[in-house]
């Protein structure tokens, strides 16, 4: 669903990636990893058009996209849940959903979402439904940020840091919507530091590290290696 072929992106004259590539599969779940400041955001940016990429091209289900505009973009079926939910805090629950709603085009993958079926998804945003979204606490804001995502109707959902800031139990009922996404057959590209959460959930891993990837492979791959947790992401492997 997503390919990238040798992406460079820059912030100013900084080099971010260097001739980043890798494969999202369709239907599949892949963990992108690395230390912060490896350049994980800037690659999501860059797929979804906020980043201009100075090289190197962009796939969406086989359609070059990285010169379209982000508007566009997400017109073309790309959801995106960013870092810190950023949601509308003056708006109602219903509101944050109603404003994103786009219908499914012939090519999506999944379901048809609406109103109704991301209340079914998360029922706490239906008892929530009038309440404005900057009442809501982390863990609803989270759910209405994936929600909003989800009323696009995307066919690959790109979601940044979802559990950063959740309460361990949040992260659990986290991993359980997004494991039934994927069981719906939704491609999701998840930039997580929470190593368990990552790898319960992704069949496929990608390491960056200052803006190189450094790995490309299976989850199994990364566990069974404790040089690399250790030396890419900064951890012991008796902690994932």
């Amino acid at each position: 669903m997503i390919r990238l072929e040798r992406i460079n992106a820059y912030y100013a004259d900084s080099h971010v990636l260097q001739d980043v590539s890798f494969v999202l599969p369709a239907a599949t779940v892949l963990a992108l990893l690395g230390r912060n400041g490896a350049g994980k955001t800037t690659c999501l940016h860059s797929i979804n058009g906020l980043v201009p990429r100075r090289t190197g091209a962009v796939h969406l289900a086989g359609r070059r996209i990285e010169h379209l505009p982000p508007e566009e973009i997400s017109r073309r079926g790309l959801g995106f849940v960013p870092q810190g939910r950023h949601v509308f805090p003056s708006l109602t629950v219903r509101e944050n959903l109603i404003v994103a709603a786009r219908t499914a085009s012939g090519a999506a993958a999944g379901k048809d979402w609406t109103l109704a079926s991301v209340y079914g998804l998360f029922p706490r945003l239906r008892e929530r439904d009038g309440h404005l979204g900057g009442l809501l606490s982390g863990g609803e804001q989270q759910m209405l940020a994936i929600g909003r995502a989800l009323m696009t109707n995307p066919r690959v959902l790109l979601l940044d840091e979802p559990s950063e800031g959740l309460a361990p139990q949040i992260v659990v009922e986290l991993r359980a919507t997004l494991a039934r996404l994927k069981e719906q057959g939704l491609s999701i590209l998840l930039v997580e530091q929470n190593l368990k959460l990552a790898f319960s959930l992704a069949e496929h891993c990608v390491i960056l590290n200052t803006g190189q990837v450094v790995y490309d492979g299976p989850v199994s791959g990364v566990r069974a290696d404790p040089a690399l947790l250790s030396k890419h992401l900064g951890v012991e492997s008796k902690h994932v």
